[in-house]
């Protein structure tokens, strides 16, 4: 779900939602109304993103699937969702109101290479912080800002860069705040599993064995699967089928890729195996999921 297809989604609804939509090719800005979200829902998810998106929920709810784990993320709540990151949208309350902005790869970054804030350097996929009214207001407020500039004529690019620059920098300070007090009260098999969940997002296109995990975390296969069992209720090749059935949903439905291409690309010995595999989990061959 990047910019391109995006602007084809809104583009035959432009005269019902320009009041409440920004996008062009670097920058997207939601303003409220929830009818965007509903034709981003409506699109078959669930989706993969490539870009970086900050949002903060003013009214109502949503419950969807972020990176394999199911959120309810209510008013009041901040949202980071990065690249990388598959999403599938369940259901939201009519009273949605939701703001945010979207940064394309194409948008230039106020950072230099390698200084991002820590909450969006790659090691963290997303988060969803509760936040306080004053914390709420100062992200509603940047947003607010720059919805007024981008609709100036001939805008100043800079103030836009800058713009960003202190909306991540605000959520950054939280997200920080946020996981050391966290890191106090989680325990040991909470944060083994939150690491294991990190992994299985980043790797499991290629790697689709429990081995391969528990190397990287330097535990035993039987103590890792104990432990993501212990603190979810789901085995660890559950998760890690998870992640794999639901990037090739996402490559079945939103791409023209052919069955053995994707099969290959996420390290599948053959086509055939693949097919089987798929079928196991969802019931339906690759082909008929694509047509259904």
């Amino acid at each position: 779900m990047n910019f391109s297809r995006m602007r084809d989604i809104f583009e035959p609804h432009i005269q019902q939602i320009r009041e409440h939509i920004y996008i062009d090719n670097e920058l997207a800005i939601v303003h409220g109304d929830p009818r965007v979200f509903q034709l981003i829902v409506q699109q078959k998810p669930p989706f993969s993103i490539d870009d970086y998106r900050l949002g903060l929920i003013a009214k109502g709810e949503i419950k969807g699937n972020i990176n394999l784990v199911e959120k309810h993320i209510t008013a009041g709540t901040l949202v980071f969702i990065g690249p990388g990151s598959i999403i599938c949208p369940i259901s939201f309350s009519p009273d949605l109101e939701i703001y945010g902005m979207g940064l394309s790869v194409h948008f230039p970054m106020p950072f230099a290479p390698g200084q991002l804030p820590s909450a969006f350097n790659g090691q963290v996929r997303d988060f969803q912080l509760s936040v306080s009214n004053a914390d709420m207001e100062t992200a509603r407020g940047i947003i607010e800002t720059l919805w007024h500039i981008v609709h100036l004529p001939d805008y100043n690019r800079q103030t836009v860069s800058s713009l960003v620059a202190a909306q991540m920098h605000h959520y950054n300070g939280l997200y920080s705040q946020y996981t050391m007090q966290r890191q106090d009260t989680l325990s040991r098999e909470q944060t083994i599993f939150d690491r294991f969940i990190y992994l299985v997002n980043q790797s499991a296109t290629r790697e689709h064995q429990l081995r391969y995990y528990a190397d990287k975390m330097c535990l035993t296969e039987r103590y890792l699967g104990t432990v993501v069992r212990q603190a979810s209720g789901t085995t660890a090749k559950e998760w890690i089928d998870r992640a794999i059935i639901t990037r090739i949903k996402v490559e079945l439905k939103h791409t023209d890729k052919s069955v053995a291409r994707i099969s290959e690309e996420m390290n599948f010995p053959n086509p055939s195996f693949f097919s089987k595999y798929f079928k196991r989990l969802t019931s339906m061959t690759p082909a008929e999921f694509r047509l259904s």
